[in-house]
C-alpha cells in the first residue's frame, strides 16, 4: 500500500510540474517583448557640434602615429618593448580647444575649432621629455613642441612613467639578480619554485628627492588578488640610468630585517643570523569565485515603453538634459556643454586625479603616495560586466585609447548609460487633513558611468542626472586593499586582516573640476549659512529668544575662495550669477560636498606640492586656458617639482566677482582596513563626491513638469491619467535581452616583449 501511495504521489508532483511548465511557456508566449526602442521622441535634438569634445577615434590615432612616425629628425619607436635608452611614442590624447573658440563656435556659430592632438614623447636618448601639439585631424601636417608653454618648465626624462618596456627590464634585472641569486632562500622561506611564483608591485613615488628613479618593489604571491599575499621580502632598486647595466639593488628586506645587499643578506641567511620566516601553505583566500551555488537572478533593470534617453556617437538626451562626453587616458571620465531646458549648466564636469596617501612600517608602502593621472586613469577603463557593473540592459559605449602601446586599443563596453529608479519617491505627500489626496513622483535618474581597475583598486566613477536640475559626481572604491607583510610594529599602521598580513591605513582623496556656467560667464561665489541671534519678540518686546538667522556672503578674490579641509565653512557655497529668479533671488548652483576624506599631508612635506589641490575641499578660481588640469601626468614620478602646482593657481590671488569661474572640489575617505576588506573591498560606505543643486535657479521645482509625476484623488485610483501605474499591470512585457558577452581581457597589459 505504501508503495501504491508512493507511486501515486509522484505522478502527481509531476503531473504538477509539467502543467506549470505549459502554463509558463503559454504565458511567456502571450507577454510582448518590451519596446526596443522609446515610443516616444527625446524632448531635444542630437547636436552635431557635440564632436567638438568627441575622443579620438581610432583612425585618428593611427594618422597622429603615422604622422610622427613620418618625422624623421624625432627618431621616434612605437613599439611597446621601447627600452629606456630609445625615444617613445608613449601618449597621444585630444587636445581640447580653448574654452573661449568652443563657446563661439556653439553659441555664436563661430569657426569650428581645429581639431589636434597632444602627443608625448620621452626622448630617453637626449634625457628629457616632450609634449606637441599635433594637427589639424584628420590627416595632421605640422607639430609643434608645447612643453615650456604649458608647464613653465624642462620635463626631464626622470619624470617619466614607468612603460611596459622599462618594465620588462626590469622583471628580468630581478630575476637575474634577485631570484637567481636567492632561490633557495626564497623556496624555504615562501615556497617559490617554478610552480609557485612571485609578482611585484611598487611604492612610489620613487625616491626621497627630486631626480631620483628608486623604487621599493615588494612581493606578494602569485594568487588570486596578489595584494593581499605579501611573502615579508622587499629590494630597493635604483634605475635611474637608460643604460640597464648601471641598475642595482641598494637595500633589502627580509621579515623586517635590512640588509645593503642580495648578497648580504645571503650570507646572513646561511649563517643562520637572521630571523629566517617559516614557509606556510599557500592559501587562496583572496578568490573572488563564488563560495555557493548561485540560485537565482536577482532584479533586473527593465523599460517597460524603451529606454528613455537617446544616446548619438558622444551626445546624449535624456528628459531635459543633453551632454557631451567623453574619457580622458589620463584623467578618465568627463562631460562637456551640460544644458538642462537647453541652458548651460555646465561648460565641463571632469575627474582630475585619484590620490592616495600610506602608512607603513615597511618601506614598501611606509612612503607610498600613489597619483593615479600618472599612470593614467582612463587608461584602465576596460569592458563593464553586464548585470554586474552595470544593467544588464544599459547602453554600453566602446572607447579606444593610445597610452603605452603601439597601436590604438579599443576597449569595448567600457561605459554604460542607463536611467535608473533609485528605489525611492523624489518627493510625494498624502494629504490626511480637509483635501484628500496623493501626489508624488519617482526618483529616477540617467547614470554616466565607467569603472577603472588602476592596480589593486577599482573605482566607479558616477555623473547622475536628476530631474531637479541636479547634477552629481560620485566615487566609489572597491577592488584590494595594498597590504604589508607583519612584522614587529605593524600594528600602529593598521589591521592584521590575513595570517601574517596587515591591511595598511590609507587616504583615498579624488579631485573634480567643475566648471559651472550659471546663467551665462559671469558668475560670482556667495556662502550662506545660518547663526543664532538673540532678539527681543515683536510682540513681547521685554522678552527675547534666540532665533536662526541667515548669513549670507560674497567672496571676492582666489584665496578668500580656497576653502580648507578642517576649517569652519559655511554650509551652503553657490556659483551665483546677476541674474534673478521671480522672487529676486540671485540664480545660482549650490556645490554640495560629501566626504570623509583622511588628513591631507602636511605642506612641509616635499611632496606635498604635487597634491596640492588637496589642501581645499573647495577652491574657486579665475578659468584660465593655462590652469586646465589640478595635476599631471608628471606628478608622480616629478613629485617633488611637479609640473603642475595648484596652489600656484591662487597665488596671484585674482578677483572672482563677475567673472568666469571653476570649482576645484576634493572629496574622498579614510580607509583603516579591516577583516571585512578580505577579499575585496565593497562599495559601500567608501566614497565621496559633490552634488551641484540649483539654488533659486528656477522659479520653483522643475520636477514637476516631468511625466513621472503621479496624482491620486478619491475616486480616481485606478485611472491612468494622472498614474501611469495603475495601467502597468496591464501592459507589462518581457524584456528582450542580449546574450551575454565579454571581451574585456583583450585590451590588459601585456608585459611580455614582441
Amino acid at each position: 500500500m505504501n508503495s501504491l501511495v508512493k507511486w501515486g504521489v509522484g505522478l502527481l508532483v509531476l503531473f504538477s510540474v509539467l502543467l506549470n511548465l505549459a502554463l509558463i511557456v503559454s504565458y511567456s508566449r502571450r507577454t510582448p517583448q518590451c519596446a526596443s526602442r522609446s515610443k516616444h521622441e527625446p524632448r531635444g535634438k542630437h547636436d552635431e557640434r557635440s564632436h567638438v569634445f568627441a575622443d579620438l577615434s581610432r583612425d585618428e590615432y593611427t594618422q597622429v602615429q603615422e604622422y610622427m612616425l613620418r618625422q624623421k629628425d624625432l627618431n621616434i619607436s612605437t613599439r611597446q618593448s621601447t627600452r629606456p635608452d630609445e625615444n617613445f611614442l608613449f601618449l597621444i590624447d585630444l587636445r581640447v580647444p580653448r574654452k573661449s573658440e568652443i563657446l563661439e563656435y556653439l553659441d555664436a556659430r563661430g569657426p569650428v575649432p581645429h581639431r589636434k592632438a597632444t602627443v608625448v614623447v620621452f626622448y630617453g636618448t637626449k634625457g628629457y621629455i616632450k609634449e606637441y601639439e599635433v594637427g589639424p585631424l584628420p590627416n595632421p601636417s605640422s607639430h609643434r613642441d608645447v612643453t615650456r608653454e604649458r608647464y613653465g618648465v624642462d620635463l626631464p626624462l626622470s619624470a617619466r612613467t614607468v612603460t611596459i618596456g622599462e618594465y620588462i627590464l626590469i622583471f628580468q634585472f630581478l630575476e637575474k639578480n634577485v631570484f637567481l641569486p636567492l632561490s633557495s632562500l626564497l623556496y624555504e622561506s615562501f615556497g617559490l619554485d617554478e610552480e609557485h611564483k612571485a609578482n611585484a608591485f611598487e611604492q612610489m613615488p620613487r625616491g626621497i628627492r627630486a631626480g631620483e628613479r628608486k623604487t621599493w618593489i615588494s612581493f606578494f604571491r602569485d594568487l588570486s588578488g596578489m595584494y593581499i599575499q605579501p611573502v615579508g621580502f622587499e629590494v630597493l632598486v635604483d634605475h635611474l640610468s637608460t643604460n640597464t647595466s648601471q641598475w642595482r639593488v641598494e637595500r633589502v628586506l627580509y621579515n623586517g630585517q635590512y640588509f645593503p645587499s642580495v648578497d648580504a643578506l645571503q650570507d646572513a641567511y646561511s649563517a643562520g643570523t637572521v630571523k629566517k620566516i617559516v614557509k606556510a601553505p599557500w592559501e587562496d583566500y583572496g578568490s573572488l569565485k563564488p563560495r555557493t551555488r548561485p540560485l537565482q537572478v536577482g532584479p533586473q533593470l527593465v523599460s517597460p515603453e524603451g529606454a528613455r534617453y537617446s544616446v548619438s556617437h558622444n551626445h546624449v538626451l535624456y528628459m531635459d538634459w543633453s551632454f557631451a562626453f567623453g574619457l580622458s587616458s589620463l584623467t578618465g571620465m568627463r562631460v562637456f556643454d551640460v544644458r538642462f531646458r537647453n541652458e548651460r549648466i555646465l561648460y565641463e564636469l571632469s575627474v582630475q586625479e585619484a590620490m592616495s596617501v600610506y602608512g607603513s612600517v615597511t618601506p614598501g608602502l611606509g612612503m607610498t603616495k600613489f597619483l593615479d593621472s600618472s599612470i593614467g586613469i582612463g587608461r584602465f577603463a576596460h569592458e563593464l560586466v553586464r548585470g554586474v557593473d552595470c544593467p544588464y540592459d544599459a547602453t554600453y559605449v566602446d572607447t579606444y585609447r593610445y597610452i603605452d602601446v603601439s597601436r590604438p586599443l579599443r576597449s569595448r563596453n567600457s561605459i554604460c548609460i542607463f536611467e535608473l529608479y533609485l528605489g525611492q519617491p523624489l518627493r510625494r505627500h498624502f494629504a490626511d487633513f480637509f483635501h484628500n489626496s496623493y501626489g508624488g513622483m519617482a526618483n529616477s535618474a540617467l547614470i554616466f558611468r565607467t569603472i577603472t581597475a588602476i592596480g589593486n583598486y577599482d573605482y566607479m566613477w558616477d555623473f547622475i542626472f536628476y530631474q531637479t536640475g541636479a547634477v552629481e559626481a560620485k566615487v566609489h572604491a572597491t577592488g584590494y586593499i595594498s597590504s604589508s607583510f607583519l612584522v614587529q610594529g605593524s600594528l600602529k599602521h593598521g589591521h592584521q586582516v590575513a595570517p601574517n598580513v596587515l591591511g595598511n591605513v590609507h587616504t583615498h582623496f579624488i579631485s573634480f573640476k567643475v566648471d559651472l556656467d550659471i546663467a551665462g560667464g559671469k558668475n560670482m561665489f556667495q556662502t550662506k549659512d545660518m547663526e543664532y541671534k538673540n532678539v527681543s519678540l515683536p510682540w513681547m518686546p521685554e522678552h527675547h529668544a534666540m532665533i536662526p538667522h541667515l548669513v549670507e556672503k560674497t567672496l571676492l578674490t582666489e584665496q578668500e575662495a580656497a576653502l580648507r579641509h578642517g576649517t569652519k565653512i559655511p554650509r551652503y557655497l553657490h556659483i551665483a550669477s546677476n541674474q534673478t529668479n521671480r522672487w529676486g533671488h540671485s540664480r545660482s548652483y549650490r556645490l554640495q560636498v560629501y566626504s570623509f576624506a583622511g588628513d591631507h599631508l602636511p605642506e612641509s612635506q616635499p611632496e606635498e606640492r604635487a597634491m596640492s589641490w588637496a589642501r581645499y575641499k573647495v577652491s574657486i578660481t579665475k578659468h584660465k586656458d593655462q590652469e586646465q588640469t589640478s595635476s599631471s601626468l608628471y606628478s608622480q614620478n616629478n613629485i617633488w617639482s611637479p609640473a603642475v602646482d595648484f596652489s600656484t593657481f591662487i597665488q596671484d590671488n585674482e578677483s572672482i566677482h563677475n567673472q568666469d569661474l571653476v570649482a576645484w572640489v576634493t572629496a574622498g575617505f579614510l580607509h583603516i582596513p579591516h577583516s571585512e576588506d578580505i577579499p575585496n573591498t565593497v562599495t559601500v560606505g567608501n566614497g565621496g563626491g559633490v552634488l551641484l543643486r540649483p539654488h533659486n535657479y528656477f522659479d520653483n521645482d522643475p520636477s514637476i513638469d516631468s511625466p513621472d509625476s503621479v496624482y491620486l484623488g478619491p475616486g480616481t485610483e485606478s485611472s491612468c491619467e494622472s498614474n501611469r501605474m495603475a495601467c502597468l499591470a496591464q501592459e507589462s512585457c518581457a524584456p528582450g535581452l542580449e546574450p551575454f558577452t565579454y571581451h574585456g581581457f583583450e585590451s590588459v597589459m601585456n608585459f611580455k616583449e614582441e
